[in-house]
């Protein structure tokens, strides 16, 4: 759990997520074209990937724990939660308060 708290806190936006995950992709791709530049920790290639999925699981409740946004170092969720996010108009506000675009 340290070590996501960790990584969760030195970006604006953190997806942490599988490289096959098509949904990962999806919800990073997303947050680029909105102008923000997400840090992408790829849990399959990070040798402490493992430990970090249980604690994302436990965070979300929910497995699998991919992907997992944090935007301002605070945990957002997964894709359902973004995209209900950016759907309702709210996602944006919440990436400029963290620093992430300047629109």
């Amino acid at each position: 759990m340290e070590q996501v708290t960790k990584l969760a806190g030195q970006r604006a936006v953190v997806i942490f997520s599988m490289s096959s995950c098509c949904m990962c992709h999806t919800v990073a791709r997303l947050f680029r074209d909105l102008g923000a530049n997400p840090a992408e920790v790829d849990l399959d290639e990070d040798p402490r990937g493992k430990e970090m999925e249980k604690a994302l699981a436990r965070l979300l409740g929910r497995n699998p724990a991919v992907p997992a946004v944090f935007i301002g170092g605070r945990l957002v969720g997964s894709t359902d939660k973004v995209m209900s996010l950016h759907l309702s108009g709210k996602l944006v506000p919440l990436l400029r308060n963290a620093g992430a675009v300047w629109v």
